[in-house]
């Protein structure tokens, strides 16, 4: 009982943050079209270091997405389904909050 609370609030977790973070591309794109379009270096400075940030966090769920694909197809080439279908949900989630 507490492992099956315990993955249910893992994978409410990962949801909701996926949620957040699947604009982290175009926060990043947004945030660096205003910083060239600035006319002061205070504010060229805030929109790139929000950008970076943005696509620092994209970056992060990209590399965490390829982890989970190889997990998924070295599970699978050990005829592992369900942890090859868990991994490769797993690789969904982190390619959304990439975008």
């Amino acid at each position: 009982m507490k492992l099956n609370g315990l993955l249910a609030g893992t994978v409410l977790t990962l949801a909701s943050f996926g949620a957040y973070a699947e604009s982290h591309m175009a926060e990043a794109v947004k945030h660096a079209e205003a910083a060239a379009k600035a006319d002061d270096t205070k504010s060229i400075v805030e929109h790139a270091e929000a950008a970076k940030t943005h696509a620092k966090t994209a970056d992060e769920h990209l590399d965490a997405g390829i982890t989970s694909l190889n997990d998924a197809i070295d599970h699978g080439k050990m005829k592992h389904a369900d942890s090859a279908r868990k991994s490769a949900e797993e690789a969904v989630t982190h390619l959304k909050a990439a975008q």
